[in-house]
């Protein structure tokens, strides 16, 4: 594969591009179609059904974006990578876990660079960037958690 994945749009069918992404970034591909949408190279995923509910020709669960550099997964892709993956997992305290829902970029060992999965305990909160030794932030803005201001922490 070329240095930059979006250069590999079309060469391939979308789900054997994703799926040797996820491989090699994360050492996991789940079992799903995979279909690479618009100018923003998302990625959704969905499985056949037979059920038809509308055709408005959109399937699938927004599953990523794929960068100039890898693949980006949403908070719902890395739940569907994140439990079987064997790479590139990013384990976090709770309060790291806190800020990084509130949207802040937080530290991590300088030796981890690239796009991780990230978890804390069981749970799997999105991916991001490492990169010198900071998780850079994609929760979008409209799903951050809200976190007390110094008054109300002190409330509790």
């Amino acid at each position: 594969m070329s240095e930059n994945p979006r250069k590999e749009i079309g060469k391939t069918s979308d789900t054997e591009l994703v799926k040797k992404l996820l491989l090699e970034n994360y050492g996991y591909a789940p079992e799903l179609i995979y279909e690479i949408r618009g100018n923003h190279q998302k990625v959704y995923a969905y499985k056949p059904c037979e059920l038809r509910i509308s055709d408005t020709g959109r399937r699938g669960v927004y599953f990523g974006r794929i960068e100039s550099d890898g693949i980006r997964l949403t908070i719902e892709g890395a739940f569907l990578v994140g439990p079987k993956a064997t790479k590139n997992v990013v384990e976090l305290d709770e309060e790291r876990a806190r800020r990084y829902l509130a949207g802040e970029s937080v530290e991590v060992d300088e030796g981890v660079n690239g796009w991780v999965i990230l978890r804390w305990r069981s749970y799997f909160l999105g991916s991001a960037k490492a990169k010198n030794g900071k998780l850079l932030n994609y929760v979008p803005q409209e799903r951050r958690l809200r976190l007390p201001s110094g008054d109300e922490a002190l409330e509790e």
